[in-house]
C-alpha cells in the first residue's frame, strides 16, 4: 500500500507541476524551423532547423511534429541536443501514417525539451519552442 500511496502522490505532484505557469523563456534560448521540410517517395517526412540552450542538466532533446489541418498532429523524430550556448544544427525524420502527409504546405513545432529529475521523477523542462508554416517539397 505505501508503493501506491507513493505514486499516487508522485502523480498528483507531477500534474500539479505541469499546470503551474511555465518560468519565463530564457531569450538566448532559440530554436528554429527551415522554412522548406522534404517528403520522400514512402512518406518519410524530414524537419530541420536550429537551435540554442544553456544549462541542460538532464538529457535534452529537440522535438518536431508537423500537421496539414488543425486537429492532427504527427511527431517527427527528435535528436539529442548540447546545451552549450552554441547555436546547433538538428534534423529529424519520421514517418507518419501512410497518406496522412503530402507536398505542400504544413504546420511543424519543434521544441527543445530537458527531461529533468532533479524533482525523482523525469519531468519536462522546456528550453525553446517555435511553431511555423513549411513547404513540404517532395525529394
Amino acid at each position: 500500500m505505501p508503493v501506491r500511496l507513493a505514486l499516487g502522490l508522485a502523480a498528483g505532484a507531477a500534474l500539479l507541476l505541469l499546470t503551474a505557469p511555465a518560468a519565463p523563456a530564457d531569450p538566448f534560448e532559440t530554436v528554429t524551423v527551415d522554412p522548406t521540410g522534404r517528403i520522400a517517395a514512402d512518406g518519410t517526412v524530414t524537419l530541420s532547423g536550429t537551435y540554442r540552450c544553456t544549462g541542460g542538466t538532464g538529457p535534452v532533446f529537440v522535438s518536431s511534429s508537423v500537421g496539414q489541418d488543425d486537429t492532427v498532429r504527427h511527431g517527427i523524430g527528435g535528436t539529442r541536443a548540447i546545451c552549450d550556448g552554441l547555436e546547433h544544427r538538428w534534423e529529424n525524420t519520421g514517418k507518419p501514417t501512410p497518406g496522412a502527409i503530402e507536398a505542400g504546405a504544413a504546420h511543424v513545432e519543434a521544441t527543445v525539451m530537458e527531461l529533468d529529475s532533479s524533482a525523482g521523477l523525469p519531468l519536462p523542462a522546456f528550453h525553446a519552442s517555435r511553431q511555423q508554416d513549411v513547404t513540404l517539397t517532395e525529394g
